[in-house]
């Protein structure tokens, strides 16, 4: 690691595996960027239910509606995944300001006996018949059916891919064009394994073309006139 006139720090790929086990997870958790905060919900066979925050959750498509999620190796036990993979379903749930402090608990060890929606004073609550619990307090709600189960094999991980089947949004944040407007729901973003924020958006832009100026856009879609 050294550090030049500009005062930038350089890590070496030996700098980095000669970290700190935390410090070098909290680095490179930071490195990317802001990342998505959302609450997964599942039960198991009984109707045991867990809650756990993940930052790692991404579109994968659109037809069919894939999102994806990261989780860490099957190597002790993974209540979420244990419960998707016996069930088949879950769900996502965007996690707001005021329910930062929380659903960031969740990450905490608890025995599968224990439900973190009951210890975290989360609501939880159950729509059209799907079979996995959403959070009540949570805007967006997202039901997802598994699709398949992939391991990354440098370092075990498994990316969990699920079919959207169920999608509830507040209607106001809507927009005809499709667009979602996270920015009124508060949404939270995450940077690093501990620090949440919410947005401010800086506009948004027209479909790229080559050749073809950039136009802002209004919150609905419509070009905005200069």
């Amino acid at each position: 690691m050294a550090n030049n006139g500009n005062k930038t720090t350089h890590f070496a790929h030996q700098d980095i595996k000669q970290m700190e086990t935390r410090q070098r997870a909290r680095l490179i958790n930071s490195v990317s960027g802001f990342k998505s905060a959302n609450m997964i919900g599942t039960c198991d066979n009984n109707g045991q239910t867990n809650l756990a925050i993940v930052s790692s959750v991404m579109h994968l498509g659109s037809d069919p509606a894939l999102l994806g999620f990261i989780m860490r190796p099957h190597q002790v036990a993974r209540h979420t995944l244990e419960n998707i993979l016996a069930t088949q379903y879950y769900s996502i749930n965007a996690v707001t300001a005021d329910l930062v402090a929380p659903a960031h608990q969740t990450s905490a060890r608890f025995d599968k006996a224990q439900s973190e929606f009951e210890l975290e004073g989360i609501n939880e609550i159950y729509l059209d018949g799907f079979h996995a619990p959403f959070v009540a307090q949570s805007p967006i709600k997202i039901g997802l059916k598994l699709v398949e189960k992939i391991t990354i094999n440098s370092n075990q991980t498994q990316l969990i891919v699920g079919e959207i089947e169920l999608l509830h949004v507040p209607s106001q944040a809507l927009q005809t064009d499709g667009y979602l407007d996270l920015e009124s729901l508060q949404i939270a973003t995450v940077s690093g394994l501990d620090s949440y924020h919410t947005s401010d958006r800086i506009c948004r832009l027209s479909y790229a073309k080559p050749g073809a100026a950039i136009v802002k856009l209004g919150l609905d879609g419509s070009k905005l006139t200069v």
